[in-house]
């Protein structure tokens, strides 16, 4: 008997109508659809008239049903990945299945469409020949500090999804690292409340402070240029002898200035203990 097909199937973000003609054929066809959430499927799957079975896979199940469903796809079934919205493993589950459906050398076939990132890129007004998708920043404030001081020089167009939550935080923290750069935040892509803001970062900051953020948020943020990169508002040794006028001990003083600055903390450490010695000497 011969194997199985995975079908990875791109899913409307938003608006039902946004799915293709060979992904609704695919989805009536196969012998089971592997969806992130069953509830959120059953709503497309019941607008279209699709009665195939659903499996659930999410991020906590994926290591107990991968198995499975490889065997099945073994077994000569074919399976169509989704996600809740726009196209699998683009920060939604999927990877492992798919990885796994290779080493198994099973056919894993593409069925294009949706996709939040390029939605919003397509309509932007930034750069799009050079990007660089980085998904959702860290939750706490030093994790995605330190991984904007990694990104702060990066000349692509950056592409980011956040939590409406925390979305002003992070604006903050982009403003106050990377620079008061053009940015674009798209919200509800698609959806009856789509709204896509354009403008400086303070200026957005500006606008979304006075109100309630709701749903899913996207983020371009322009690439860094000369003109672009933040002056440093002071010299190293400059910031570090002021946190020493304030009574923080050369440990705290490194801890701190390698949060802020995402420089390593030993390197401050040697700067700050060369600093205290020529002070004592």
């Amino acid at each position: 008997m011969a194997s199985g097909t995975l079908y990875v199937v791109a899913t409307p973000i938003g608006n039902l109508e946004d799915i293709t003609l060979r992904a609704l054929r695919l989805l009536k066809e196969v012998d089971l659809i592997a969806a992130e959430d069953t509830r959120h499927t059953r709503k497309l799957l019941t607008h279209y008239g699709i009665t195939t079975p659903l499996t659930s896979y999410y991020d906590q199940v994926e290591a107990a049903r991968t198995p499975e469903l490889i065997a099945q796809l073994l077994a000569g079934k074919n399976i169509a990945l989704v996600s809740d919205a726009g196209t699998p493993c683009i920060a939604d589950p999927g990877f492992r299945l798919v990885t796994e459906a290779i080493e198994a050398g099973l056919s894993v076939v593409p069925i294009p469409g949706p996709s939040m990132v390029t939605a919003l890129l397509s309509v932007g007004g930034v750069p799009t020949n050079r990007f660089a998708f980085d998904g959702f920043l860290p939750a706490k404030r030093n994790q995605r500090r330190k991984a904007l001081q990694h990104l702060k020089r990066e000349e692509r167009t950056l592409v980011f999804f956040e939590s409406p939550q925390r979305l002003l935080d992070m604006l903050a923290d982009l403003e106050d690292i990377c620079g008061d750069r053009q940015v674009v935040i798209g919200r509800e892509l698609t959806k009856m409340f789509e709204e896509v803001l354009r403008g400086k970062v303070s200026e957005l900051r500006a606008v979304l402070d006075v109100r309630e953020v709701k749903g899913e948020v996207a983020i371009l943020v322009a690439g860094q240029t000369e003109l672009s990169e933040p002056e440093e508002v002071r010299p190293l040794a400059e910031e570090i002898q002021e946190l020493y006028a304030q009574g923080f001990s050369l440990k705290d003083v490194a801890r701190i200035v390698s949060e802020t600055r995402g420089i390593p903390k030993r390197e401050v450490y040697a700067l700050g203990l060369r600093m205290k010695e020529g002070v004592e000497t």
